[in-house]
């Protein structure tokens, strides 16, 4: 009976010391990094997982989509202009063994290189190329930052510029330009509707010379237009050579 009191205790002491410290649960979305007396010794996938308590240690590693925020820079473009620029990067750990292995702190060394890659591209740009060629300063950036990630087990999925701040008198001069922009566009289009609508009334003019009787045709329509009110006075202006038979044929008489 005694026996069978030591066995149980020295099994309860292995239980509490050895077995149920050692007993880790790695979630789907995680891997497990197993280092034994300091070295990686293996990786474990999602589960119940059991290791040697005081001789093992895991640290486990998000695989997930992760967003970095890349604080705002502020950068001098080629043409000398000051501007804050900030990014987001979307990174996903392949290999969690580099990760953990090849540097401290994977998300702090990318979230940092992505934001040195951000000042290098972007002060190689003029500013109207910055504003209208965003998607290609991200593929630059997302190029130079992946070759370094690759090492420490990172895949760059997307680089995303979201703001770009302008200096205050940067924003009025762009503002006067665009105002002008709208200005020349608006005289053209109205010159471009006066020049059709002189072709239509010279082709109108056209067709009624070509047609007898177009012309008086015309003007009858035109006085049924103006003479609708009865205390209306219509004045009715003659050419002057019109005029001018007018008043010999009454001298005469």
């Amino acid at each position: 009976m005694e026996g069978l009191i030591g066995l149980g205790a020295i099994i309860a002491v292995i239980l509490l010391f050895f077995v149920i410290p050692g007993i880790r649960v790695v979630n789907q979305y995680e891997r497990g990094v197993i280092l034994t007396l300091g070295r990686f010794s293996s990786i474990k996938t999602p589960g119940l997982r059991l290791i040697v308590p005081y001789f093992q240690r895991m640290i486990k590693v998000d695989i997930r989509t992760t967003p970095v925020d890349v604080p705002k820079q502020d950068v001098i473009t080629r043409d000398n202009v000051t501007v804050g620029v900030d990014a987001v990067v979307y990174f996903k750990v392949i290999d969690p063994a580099k990760a953990i292995l090849e540097t401290t702190n994977y998300v702090y060394a990318t979230s940092h290189y992505a934001k040195t890659a951000l000042r290098d591209v972007t002060g190689t740009f003029e500013l109207d190329d910055l504003l209208s060629k965003r998607d290609e300063i991200s593929q630059q950036i997302r190029g130079i930052v992946e070759v370094q990630a690759a090492k420490w087990g990172i895949d760059i999925e997307h680089v995303k510029l979201q703001n770009i701040e302008l200096p205050a008198d940067m924003q009025r001069a762009m503002a006067r330009q665009a105002e002008a922009e709208r200005t020349r566009r608006a005289a053209i289009i109205t010159a471009e509707g006066e020049k059709a609508a002189a072709a239509a009334v010279a082709e109108a003019a056209r067709m009624l010379t070509e047609i007898p009787g177009g012309v008086n045709l015309r003007t009858l329509q035109t006085l049924e237009k103006i003479s609708g009110d009865p205390n209306q006075k219509t004045i009715i202006l003659m050419p002057t050579d019109l005029t001018g038979i007018a008043s010999k044929v009454l001298g005469k008489h």
